[in-house]
């Protein structure tokens, strides 16, 4: 069934290119893999897409790109619904999911060639041209006449990305992008995908290097046993985090104990420094406590809490999201 319905326009949806409700998968045997899903990307974000091992986010990713059908619920991209409108959305969106499929005795740029050719919206008489600059921007030119085949885990990620950005697309769905690659081209994805964003493509964006999200995304979602359990800001994430208290110091057994006692939690004794959760009271207070008891004190803090700390807090788990 196709929907001839036109997309709505941006301000009808909140300016916003996703949007799900109550969005459920249950598999056969009764697996619950996504449980009433309300998901929100905002229109020109990097979207980060977190969650433990098995939290349904591949589930949430092949229902957004109309892969499975839902059980329940709705999912709406580009004002569509999927995967209801999954002809007339396509087109719009650039993926790359769970690795690039590649012919492998094909070269690089006769591969691209192969997925141009496969849109039925790609102007033929241009298609050496876009394929040109798709190598070119993810940094394939060189390799472009080498067979797949032969290329490292990194340099297939790269030909994935740029079988993504063959057209201009409106969102970028990208699973792992910088999976095999190497720090500097890491740091090359990374600001090809500031690149995008800047130009007004959405990018939403599933990593296992926290990192990554930090630097790279301006927006995240959570989940957890198919449940959503957070989304909004990545500052503001770990904003609503108390950090570490930290006290350099060559007198850490002394520190600890002060600390312990001034009711400081989950105290941390390293070389040369204590770290621990801050008690509720001043923290100049906490450092007098410190001084009068003799600690020679060479540095106190507070650091910021990061992104896995905010992870590890909201699931309860280490930070694995290959599921």
């Amino acid at each position: 069934m196709t929907d001839t319905s036109a997309a709505e326009p941006a301000s009808e949806q909140g300016d916003s290119v996703i949007v799900t409700r109550a969005l459920t998968k249950r598999y056969r045997g009764g697996q619950l893999a996504v449980d009433g899903l309300d998901l929100t990307v905002p229109a020109g974000s990097v979207f980060g897409f977190l969650g433990p091992n098995g939290s349904g986010k591949t589930t949430t990713i092949r229902m957004l790109m109309g892969l499975i059908e839902p059980t329940s619920g709705t999912a709406r991209v580009l004002g569509r619904h999927m995967p209801r409108a999954t002809r007339a959305v396509l087109p719009h969106i650039g993926a790359l999911i769970e690795g690039p499929a590649l012919y492998g005795f094909l070269s690089g740029r006769d591969n691209l060639l192969r997925y141009d050719a496969a849109d039925p919206t790609a102007d033929p008489r241009t298609r050496r041209t876009r394929v040109a600059a798709a190598l070119d921007r993810v940094g394939l030119t060189a390799a472009a006449g080498k067979k797949a085949k032969a290329y490292s885990l990194g340099m297939k990620q790269r030909l994935g990305l740029a079988s993504a950005l063959l057209q201009p697309r409106r969102l970028l769905v990208l699973d792992e992008p910088t999976n095999g690659l190497d720090p500097q081209g890491m740091r090359e994805i990374r600001a090809l995908i500031r690149e995008l964003a800047s130009d007004g493509t959405t990018v939403f964006l599933s990593s296992h290097l926290l990192d990554e999200i930090e630097q790279v995304c301006t927006d995240v979602a959570v989940m957890a046993q198919g449940r959503l359990i957070t989304q909004g800001a990545v500052g503001d994430l770990a904003a609503g985090m108390r950090g570490r208290l930290v006290v350099t110091t060559p007198d850490t057994a002394e520190a600890a104990r002060v600390l312990k006692e001034q009711g400081a939690g989950d105290v941390v004794v390293s070389e040369d420094r204590v770290t621990a959760e801050p008690p509720d009271q001043d923290l100049a207070d906490l450092n007098t406590a410190l001084v009068m008891a003799g600690v020679r004190v060479r540095g106190f803090g507070v650091e910021r809490a990061s992104l896995e700390d905010a992870f590890v807090a909201l699931t309860g788990e280490g930070f694995d999201v290959a599921g």
